[in-house]
């Protein structure tokens, strides 16, 4: 079994149910399977067992035997290659035996030279981190009907903390059969384990120690549905700990993180100086966080890959880079140099929401700071999070402070609002003039101000290229924006371009009835029903939308149609829609808004079942569009045609409609 862990990025567009990307943060899937999931699953492990013989001082040796059988060519793809991570700085990996057997029995050995150590990606540019690598074990002659062996063994030379040790193991979400993991301890050294369908056999004691075996078998895993949280918060799970609490876990890595540097001459100076102008602590707080999340360039590696002890304070500011550590550390420093309390919180980010009964590293693999004083969370490394919010893979979990272990939770759910407004003239010869403006508040503000931040103009004419696409229009688009060097507050973007071919002048046209250009309840509604039905806990964050339409149509078109209002509502939800047509002025407006009252950032099957009539309603409604139709030009006699003017009246236009 592997260990995966998903980090998340916010990029343009806010979404109702789902992070500021207008998607949930990334998510293992799988495809859905036909007939026997066993044979259509790209892979089974079909055995192996996992040996750790743990010291007393916590260093281990691992011992890994497993085989892989290919089942289809995706499989080839996903295991053919194999990665066992570590710390060189630490740990060494040798590979015992690597074969493949092919689909005819066959057997092809991995030679020297097709296995590798690599840098891991997070720390290709961070030399602080360059001693975590991975081994790769590229597999030859593999095809579907193959057998993957191999035999590795790591040897943790350098206990991760030292007279402790814990392990996590996380199901890959492939079949699996005769899979043991064996625990071989000192007999003195207590273990304890949160084993979640994994079955425990009786510890066996001999010649002063103690063998501890967890097994595991599972045919079938569910496809990990669109949106849902990570299996293990609700799945099948093994940690074992030789913590005995939450206390003690937290105790080490409190005593690990002191930092005589962080009392530098330079660390105090910048602090003073940076919040030279601040009157509370809290605006000395956000000084202070505003300046690392922009100045200290985040390396995603996770707590538990290497040393758990932070890089010195002033070296850390010397390189202007950090893992969480060291962000924790050094805006710890600056906080204390202005007398601002603050405390390490361990915490899992990503999309597990649960921590295991005994403490380990794993499950807990990122440190954010406690401000006490003020009752908040802040993650500096986030860089595009206003302060006093936090990104959604930091929210609504359970967190461990490392002053005196005290089990928190992060705030369960944050609002975001938007505000839009877009005005459509469209010409007679079809095409149109539109000016939208966007006024977003709330934890999405600073994430789509810091993407466009960082966009080049090539990156930003994209970006805005692939927004009219997405609304299924042509044309051209400048956008404006407030201040983006402002790190708090409303952020406001406009749009100004064309459309080419908004409506046809000689046929009956559907017109679609757009409020939104970016983001909004169209793309939040297609989180919502990215899945049919669901069985598993899912992402959904709070948020308040409001958007309107204006489209001034031309005299020589008139509505035949329009839609009719709609709402809908539940206890989470709340939709409403309304159109209006001036007649007179050949005035469409349209007004849509939305509203959920999530409390928690986590949604459960019943609550999507509860929703789902809401959504449906609201999909029929954006996709209800306008019907307008050219007016019919006046027939001329035979006595106009001659020269002589004669009086026609012009038909009488229809009214619209309403449904």
């Amino acid at each position: 079994m592997r260990h995966a862990l998903a980090l998340c990025i916010a990029v343009l567009g806010p979404a109702f149910g789902a992070n500021a990307t207008g998607m949930p943060a990334p998510i293992e899937t799988t495809a859905p399977t036909v007939g026997n999931a066993a044979d259509q699953a790209p892979y089974t492990n079909e055995a192996e067992t996992q040996t750790f013989t743990v010291n007393a001082d916590g260093s281990y040796t691992k011992l890994d035997t497993l085989t892989l059988r290919i089942n289809t060519e995706a499989g080839i793809a996903r295991a053919g290659q194999y990665y066992v991570w570590f710390n060189r700085g630490m740990a060494h990996v040798d590979i015992l035996e690597a074969w493949t057997e092919d689909a005819q029995g066959q057997r092809h050995n991995v030679r020297p030279e097709q296995i590798r150590d690599v840098q891991e990606v997070r720390s290709f540019d961070a030399p602080m981190f360059q001693d975590v690598q991975d081994k790769v074990i590229v597999f030859p002659a593999v095809e579907p009907g193959a057998r993957l062996h191999l035999t590795w063994r790591k040897t943790q030379r350098v206990p991760l903390v030292p007279g402790w040790f814990s392990d996590f193991t996380p199901p890959d979400m492939a079949p699996t059969h005769n899979f043991r993991v064996i625990y071989d301890l000192p007999a003195k050294v207590p273990l304890y384990a949160d084993a979640r369908g994994f079955t425990a056999l009786d510890p066996v004691t001999a010649n002063g120690r103690t063998r501890h075996e967890y097994r595991y078998d599972k045919a079938n895993f569910a496809r990990l549905e669109y949106g849902s949280v990570s299996y293990v918060s609700y799945g099948d799970r093994l940690m074992v700990s030789t913590f005995p609490d939450y206390a003690a876990f937290a105790k080490v890595y409190r005593e690990a993180a002191v930092d005589p540097s962080a009392r530098n001459a330079a660390v105090v100076r910048l602090a003073q100086t940076l919040t030279a102008h601040d009157a509370t602590p809290r605006a000395k707080a956000q000084t202070l966080y505003d300046w690392v999340r922009r100045n200290i360039r985040y390396v995603a590696v996770n707590v538990g890959r290497g040393e758990i002890v932070p890089h010195r304070t002033t070296e850390v500011l010397a390189n202007r880079y950090g893992d969480c550590k060291d962000h924790v550390a050094l805006y710890g420093a600056l906080l204390d140099a202005v007398g601002v309390r603050n405390v390490p919180a361990l915490v899992n980010s990503g999309t597990v929401y649960t921590l295991p009964s005994v403490p380990g590293f794993g499950v807990i693999n990122h440190v954010i700071t406690w401000l006490p004083d003020l009752q908040l969370f802040a993650d500096s490394t986030a860089n595009n999070v206003e302060f006093g919010y936090l990104p959604s893979t930091d929210m609504n979990r359970e967190t461990v402070l490392a002053g005196d272990g005290t089990l928190m939770r992060t705030p369960a759910t944050e609002m975001t609002a938007r505000e839009s407004d877009l005005d459509i003239t469209v010409a007679p010869d079809g095409s149109a003039r539109f000016i939208y403006r966007l006024q977003s508040e709330g934890w999405a503000a600073e994430q789509t101000r810091s993407v466009l931040r960082l966009q080049t103009p090539a990156q930003r004419e994209e970006s805005l290229q692939w927004e009219l696409r997405n609304a299924n229009l042509r044309g051209n688009a400048v956008l404006a924006s407030s201040p983006l060097d402002a790190t708090s507050g409303p952020l406001v973007v406009t749009l100004t371009g064309t459309l080419d071919g908004f409506v046809d002048p000689q046929m009956t046209t559907p017109v679609p009835t757009l409020t939104s250009l970016v983001g909004g309840i169209d793309a939040n509604l297609r989180y919502w029903l990215g899945e049919p039905r669901r069985t598993q806990p899912f992402v959904c964050r709070n948020v308040v939308v409001t958007e309107r339409t204006r489209i001034a149509l031309p005299p020589g078109l008139r509505v035949l149609d329009m839609p009719s209002p709609q709402h809908a509502a539940t206890t989470l939800i709340d939709y409403r829609s309304q159109y209006t047509l001036d007649t007179n002025a050949n005035v469409l407006r349209v007004m849509r808004t939305g509203r959920t009252h999530f409390s928690s950032d986590v949604c459960s099957p019943a609550d999507f079942t509860q929703m789902r009539p809401t959504f449906e309603t609201m999909a029929r409604d954006l996709r209800a569009p306008l019907i307008v139709k050219p007016i019919a030009k006046p027939a001329m006699d035979a006595t106009e045609q001659t020269g002589n003017p004669h009086d026609i009246e012009e038909p009488q236009a229809l009214a619209p409609r309403m449904q």
